[in-house]
């Protein structure tokens, strides 16, 4: 469901439904500086626009695709200034897609071990094993 920028206001649960961000989430991005405080009405209600529906859109996107709430707010920052140079915005994806390569490699070493610990473990009665052994430091 897209929100119209021009319709509204929406309270926080609205603003959640139309952005597959939970309640908790919209006051979370807001207390950090990546939403914009919003108006309130005179009970202290927040009222979402469709624009902020669409920065909680943006943030969840950038979420899913697991980059940092530091990233994100450069990302934000970035989308928001039409002046932007897209090689900044290229450097930070850059730079994220070198980091999940890293955490691949390292995954993927750490599934190797297991798979050599759990191939050598007999998994039987007996009390040694080489995997509590290797967790332990023998």
């Amino acid at each position: 469901m897209n929100a119209d920028p021009g319709r509204g206001p929406f309270n926080v649960g609205e603003a959640a439904r139309l952005s597959n961000v939970s309640a908790k989430m919209v006051r979370h991005y807001e207390s950090l500086g990546l939403l914009p405080a919003v108006a309130r009405t005179d009970a202290g209600y927040r009222q979402y626009t469709g624009k902020e529906v669409h920065t909680l859109r943006f943030i969840r996107r950038a979420r899913d695709l697991g980059f940092s709430m530091a990233e994100i707010g450069e990302l934000l920052a970035l989308w928001q200034n039409r002046r932007r140079s897209s090689s900044s915005v290229k450097k930070i994806a850059s730079e994220h897609v070198a980091a999940l390569d890293a955490k691949m490699a390292e995954m993927a070493a750490m599934r190797k071990t297991l798979q050599h610990l759990v191939h050598c473990c007999h998994g039987d009665e007996r009390p040694d094993c080489p995997i509590l052994d290797e967790l332990a430091g023998e």
